[in-house]
C-alpha cells in the first residue's frame, strides 16, 4: 500500500509566509545586494550581465554547482557508502554544465538517445552513463549498447525482452538494473511523482523478483542490481526511507534465491527550499540510504539533478511596463501588473506546476523601495503566463530588472519558442569571469529550417 502523501510541495502553501527579498538573498550564499552595483552573483553585478547580453538571460554560478556537488559526495562518503553520483541531466543539459560535473568526477543519468549523445559530446565517458526512462526505443537501446554505457535501468518486462533481442543481435551484453516501483508516495506534485502504483514508471514490486530471475536467463542480459526513483522535489526523508527499505528487502530476497545483486540505483529527487521551507540535507539523504542498505555490501548510485543546479541559476528579466489596475486592489492580489520581457515559454514551472520562485530587484535603488503587492506576468497571450500573484515588490518602472531565483533546474531545458519568441541567452559566471555558453537565438532561426511547398493554385 502506498504511504500517505506529505504536503504537495510544488504548490504554494498559503499558511507559509513569503520571505522578503532580503531574506531570499541572505539564504543564498552566491547572492548579495551591493549598495551601488545592485544584485551580485558570485561578486559579479547582474546589471553588467544584462547590459552585455540583454534580457531575458539565464545566469549560472559555477562555484555553486561545484560546492553543492562536493557537499553531496562528502556526505555520502561520511555515511560510509560506496556511492557514485550520476547527475540527472534532464534538469539542465547545457554542455558547459555537463563538462563542469564531469571534471568533478560525476557521471550522468540520461533519459533519451539525444541526452546520451549530448553527454558524450560534453566528454562524459560511456562507463559513467546510466540510461533511465520508461520508453526507450530500439534505436536508443542500440546506441546505449554501442557506447558500452555503465547500466540500463529497465522499466518493464516488455523493455527487457526488447533489450535482450537487440543485445543478442549486436553480440553485446547489457548491464541491467530493474527499476522497481515501490508504491511509495513521495508527497510531491502529482505531475512529478513517479513511485506510486498508478504511475507509469517501473516494475510492480510484487513482480520484480520473478522478472530479475527471468532476466538472468535471457541472452545478452546481465542483471546487476535494482533501481528506484520516487519523484522530484522531495523534501521529507520518510518516503525515501520507505522506498529504500522495500528495496533492501528485495535485495535480500534475490540473494537468498542465489541471484547476484551488485548495485542499487537510489534515484534522485532531493528537493530545494524555493520559499525557505524546511528541506532535507545531503547528510539526511545519505543517512536514509545508509540506514537501509549499509550492511548489504552494495555499490550505490544516486541521480541528483535539481539539488545540484537549481540554486545555481537565475533568470534575468526586464520590466516592459507596469499596468495599474484599480479593480485589482479589491482582490487578493496587488494593484498592479509588472509585465516582464520573460515569459512562460522561458520558465514554464509556475504555469505548469504553480511553482513558487523568488523574485528580487536587480537594481539597488529599486531594492530599497517599499514593497507592495503585485502580479508578475509575461507578455504571452495566455492567462497562465504568470510568475507570481500578490507578490510583495518595491516600485518598478520600465527597464527595471528582476532576477527570478532558483531557476537553474527545469528552466532553460524546458523552454520553448511559443509565440515566436527566440530562446534566451545563457551565461556562466566562474571565478569572476562571465562566459556566454549559449547565445540568444536569432529571430530568423525560428523559421530557417522550414519549407513552403509549391502552390498548386
Amino acid at each position: 500500500m502506498a504511504t500517505q502523501p506529505a504536503q504537495t510541495v510544488e504548490d504554494p502553501d498559503p499558511t507559509y509566509p513569503d520571505p522578503t527579498g532580503a531574506e531570499l538573498i541572505a539564504a543564498r550564499p552566491s547572492l548579495a545586494m551591493h549598495a551601488m552595483d545592485g544584485l551580485l552573483l558570485d561578486g559579479v553585478p547582474l546589471n553588467r550581465v544584462a547590459d552585455g547580453f540583454g534580457t531575458p538571460t539565464w545566469v549560472y554560478s559555477a562555484a555553486t554547482m561545484r560546492t553543492r556537488y562536493r557537499a553531496l559526495t562528502h556526505a555520502l562518503g561520511a555515511a560510509g557508502l560506496d556511492a557514485h553520483v550520476h547527475y540527472a541531466m534532464k534538469a539542465n543539459d547545457r554542455l558547459a554544465i555537463l563538462r563542469l560535473f564531469g571534471r568533478e568526477g560525476a557521471g550522468v543519468d540520461v533519459v533519451s538517445g539525444g541526452e546520451l549523445l549530448r553527454a558524450r559530446a560534453a566528454g562524459i565517458p560511456g562507463d559513467r552513463i546510466v540510461f533511465s526512462g520508461v520508453g526507450k526505443s530500439v534505436a536508443e537501446l542500440r546506441l546505449a549498447l554501442a557506447e558500452d554505457i555503465a547500466q540500463i535501468n529497465v522499466e518493464s518486462a516488455e523493455e527487457l525482452a526488447m533489450l535482450s533481442a537487440v543485445a543478442a543481435d549486436m553480440n553485446r551484453t547489457a548491464r541491467v538494473a530493474l527499476r522497481v516501483n515501490p508504491d511509495v508516495d513521495a508527497g510531491t506534485h502529482a505531475k512529478i511523482s513517479t513511485g506510486r502504483a498508478q504511475d507509469k514508471f517501473g516494475i510492480p514490486y510484487a513482480d520484480a523478483a520473478a522478472l530479475y530471475a527471468h532476466a538472468a536467463t535471457l541472452p545478452g542480459i546481465r542483471p546487476v542490481g535494482l533501481a528506484v526513483h520516487i519523484g522530484s522535489q522531495v523534501l521529507s526523508m520518510a518516503p525515501y526511507r520507505a522506498a529504500y527499505s522495500r528495496i533492501a528487502e528485495l535485495v535480500r530476497t534475490l540473494r537468498a534465491s542465489g541471484h547476484a545483486v551488485e548495485t542499487v540505483d537510489c534515484g534522485g529527487g532531493l528537493g530545494i527550499p524555493y520559499r525557505g521551507e524546511p528541506a532535507a540535507s545531503p547528510a539526511a539523504l545519505a543517512g536514509a540510504i545508509a540506514g537501509a542498505l549499509h550492511n548489504l555490501d552494495l555499490r550505490v548510485v544516486i541521480e541528483p539533478g535539481r539539488w545540484l543546479v537549481g540554486p545555481a541559476g537565475v533568470m534575468l528579466a526586464s520590466v516592459i511596463l507596469v499596468k495599474q489596475t484599480a479593480n485589482l486592489a479589491k482582490q487578493a492580489g496587488g494593484a498592479r501588473f509588472i509585465v516582464l520581457d520573460a515569459a512562460m515559454n522561458d520558465l514554464i514551472r509556475p504555469a505548469m506546476y504553480d511553482a513558487w520562485h523568488g523574485i528580487v530587484p536587480v537594481g539597488a535603488v529599486e531594492a530599497a523601495g517599499v514593497p507592495t503587492p503585485a502580479d508578475v506576468v509575461g507578455p504571452i497571450c495566455e492567462t497562465g503566463d504568470t510568475f507570481a500573484r500578490g507578490r510583495l515588490l518595491p516600485p518598478m518602472g520600465p527597464n527595471s530588472r528582476v532576477a527570478i531565483l532558483d531557476a537553474g533546474a527545469y528552466g532553460s531545458v524546458m523552454s520553448s519558442t511559443y509565440n515566436a519568441r527566440p530562446a534566451a541567452a545563457e551565461v556562466m559566471i566562474d571565478g569572476g569571469e562571465i562566459a556566454l555558453i549559449r547565445p540568444r537565438q536569432a529571430i530568423e532561426a525560428l523559421w530557417a529550417d522550414e519549407h513552403i511547398p509549391k502552390s498548386r493554385e
